[in-house]
């Protein structure tokens, strides 16, 4: 097996990434949305961790009336981030994409956050509307897709229809009149952007991390996870990336075991009251939504496998898996395999997470405390 082009969510065809975080003036923390192609993408989800902070997961139960979403958002600011989501709901609002009601279209925008709350000094400097706007822009300037765009298909409403492709304003407007930093990450980062950019990672700096494999047969399956995990990311034998074992061939051969003596010496502050690990793992396949509820559980033994404890009573674990139905239905085997690698691919989304974020005072980066570990530049 090898990873697709980008070994990132942008690999499934359809896709779009955009991060968007604040840094400074109080705020360390930020928003990630992954935008469905317009007539959405089918979606399950599944919720492990005992503390969630969750919108619109109840409509992925099988059971219920919507089939499809049009974005997933992931978030910092604990409860508080679930706002996020509304700025990206009217920018696609804007652009005409949403379940078909009388007289108009609502956009279905899952979304689930970390706890990161005070981390850059004010407790209530959380994301909001405006933040997912400049996530939504940002997934419209830096992310390749093969599908039609939602702009081409937004003339349902007049402000779609004068405005810039994106919808009512251009990037970067949104909160620019302060004194902090705003910013947003080209679309396959991976690292302290986005909903990962407060994260901790059991002592560590945690962030965004993505991976993908392309199967033999030319299915694609990747992940994106925001790691902010209570529980370590480290093997405890060794101090390496427990997330590392799951490479594929090459991709982590830039990293060796650390020497004992900075394993020994590394002692972390006891970690947050409150964490949680957040993530996506998608597919082009065409795929039920139990089918994808299914995908999203086994991704999570993923998660178990690079976090050690993970799904504990601080974690809002949730993962929530995406088919984006450009490739046909998989039989039982082919399905079969896709569930395979799902797991590794989460853990492996860990990994770049923890290995690419950037460290900071109380949180430092995996490389700052285990040099040795670099075996040679990547």
């Amino acid at each position: 097996m090898r990873a697709g082009p980008t070994n990132s969510l942008l690999d499934v065809e359809g896709l779009r990434v955009g991060h968007a975080h604040r840094v400074g003036g109080g705020y360390r923390t930020g928003t990630t949305v992954v935008l469905a192609p317009f007539d959405g993408a089918v979606a399950g989800v599944d919720v492990r961790g005992a503390a969630p902070g969750t919108r619109e997961t109840e409509l992925l139960d099988p059971r219920n009336l919507v089939e499809r979403v049009h974005a997933v958002v992931l978030s910092g600011g604990s409860s508080f981030g679930l706002g996020a989501a509304c700025g990206v709901m009217e920018r696609l609002a804007d652009a005409g994409a949403g379940y078909p009601v009388a007289a108009g279209a609502v956009p279905i925008v899952p979304a689930a956050v970390i706890f990161d709350l005070g981390r850059g000094g004010a407790f209530r400097a959380t994301p909001d509307a405006e933040l997912g706007i400049a996530a939504y822009d940002a997934a419209w300037d830096g992310s390749p897709s093969t599908t039609a765009s939602h702009a081409a298909h937004g003339t349902a409403s007049d402000s779609a229809a004068s405005g810039p492709a994106r919808g009512l304003s251009a990037p970067g407007e949104a909160a620019t009149a302060s004194s902090f930093f705003q910013g947003t990450a080209p679309a396959a980062t991976s690292g302290s952007v986005g909903a990962g950019t407060g994260a901790v990672a059991g002592g560590l700096a945690g962030g965004v991390g993505t991976a993908s494999v392309v199967l033999p047969g030319g299915t694609t399956v990747a992940t994106l996870a925001v790691a902010n995990p209570a529980g370590s990311v480290l093997d405890p034998r060794d101090a390496t990336l427990a997330g590392v074992r799951y490479g594929l061939r090459g991709e982590f051969d830039h990293l060796q075991p650390p020497d004992a003596r900075e394993a020994e010496a590394w002692r972390p502050e006891k970690a947050p009251a409150f964490n949680t690990t957040i993530g996506i793992a998608a597919t082009d396949l065409t795929l039920t939504k139990a089918q994808c509820g299914k995908l999203a559980a086994v991704a999570h033994d993923g998660l178990a496998r690079a976090i050690r404890p993970a799904h504990t009573m601080t974690d809002g674990d949730t993962i929530f898996g995406l088919a984006t139905c450009a490739r046909p239905a998989p039989d039982h085997d082919a399905f079969q395999d896709v569930l395979a690698v799902a797991a590794d691919v989460f853990s492996r989304a860990v990994a770049h997470a923890v290995l690419a974020a950037t460290g900071r005072e109380g949180a430092p980066a995996y490389l700052d405390v285990f040099p040795s570990a670099l075996r040679r530049r990547p």
